[in-house]
């Protein structure tokens, strides 16, 4: 239970304000299909992240467990740091709506905006960090869900009224705790 509440928590904050959560906004503006585009993002989130979390957890079967300790533990270190950075959405980043429908080219666009982000990252980390892989993605794929749900749902409505700068700190300060109790806490 460890596993899924730590990884939620985490990834929920985490993507308050991240570039997939700005995405989030623009394909619920461009698309007008919310079913659809979290149907997409589900699929995509659960897809990447399994796919993390199985690297995570590949990764963790080759290294004892006190260098996977130190290295988890400065890796949520870094993410605390890379987390006080706002993100943006390049307008190469935007998804064009072809043929495809709401539903394909959410699924195409998350996946791929969520490669090489923090997130996705997060979660090798916690694969790595917890023996538990199901849970971990589960729990990073609610936390997506907790944050791009209300984005695609009230759109810019809500994007305005976020303390995103308070949301950051707050996320980092998850992050840098969890980094803290990997490195020092050996149980």
């Amino acid at each position: 239970m460890e596993a899924f509440l730590t990884s939620g928590l985490i990834v929920a904050l985490a993507e308050i304000g991240d570039k997939t959560q700005l995405l989030s906004f623009v394909l619920a503006a461009r698309l007008r299909r919310p079913g659809a585009i979290i149907a997409g993002i589900f699929v995509a989130t659960l897809a990447n992240h399994g796919l993390a979390g199985s690297l995570g957890a590949w990764i963790a079967s080759w290294f004892s467990p006190q260098t996977l300790r130190w290295s988890t533990g400065i890796i949520f270190l870094v993410f605390a740091l890379w987390t006080l950075r706002p993100d943006t959405l390049d307008e190469n980043d935007t998804p064009q709506v072809g043929k495809a429908g709401a539903f394909v080219t959410t699924l195409i666009a998350f996946f791929l905006a969520e490669m090489g982000d923090k997130t996705q990252f997060a979660t090798i980390a916690l694969a790595a960090r917890f023996n538990d892989l199901a849970w971990v993605v589960v729990g990073t794929t609610l936390g997506m869900m907790l944050a791009n749900v209300p984005a695609v749902l009230l759109g810019e409505r809500l994007a305005g009224r976020l303390p995103l700068d308070a949301i950051r700190w707050t996320a980092a300060g998850v992050f840098s705790i969890t980094g803290l109790l990997t490195l020092f806490y050996a149980g």
